[in-house]
């Protein structure tokens, strides 16, 4: 079955990094655009970044110039670079991909930004 796993949240300050990673499984990664949302309790889930299995990546304005979403096929993995962090970055930030017309989600990691 499908399987995304997020880590590499935590709480850092205004102008720190993180590094995001999702885990895949149970199924052919590499056919698959990955995207990393972000949501903050009582709004909707916000697409971030999407990459595809041929590593073309698009980038929301908001974090353009800051955030780099990449991926590894081998590893069935991908990750969000977050560089220059903001306390608006605040929120959980969810892997997720749609087979079939369904959309997957891994449980999210919280990312934490500030003084």
């Amino acid at each position: 079955q499908v399987q995304l796993v997020e880590s590499g949240g935590g709480l850092v300050q205004p102008g720190e990094s993180l590094r995001l990673s999702c885990v895949a499984s149970g199924f052919n990664f590499n056919g698959y655009i990955l995207n990393w949302y972000r949501q903050v309790p009582g709004k909707e889930r916000e697409l971030v970044a999407s990459i595809t299995g041929t590593g073309h990546a698009n980038h929301v304005d908001s974090v353009k110039g800051r955030f780099t979403i990449s991926r590894d096929n081998a590893k069935s993995s991908a990750y969000l670079q977050m560089n220059s962090l903001k306390p608006e970055d605040t929120a959980i930030y969810y892997c997720n991909i749609v087979r079939l017309g369904v959309p997957y989600w891994g449980p999210g990691t919280q990312v934490t930004v500030s003084s």
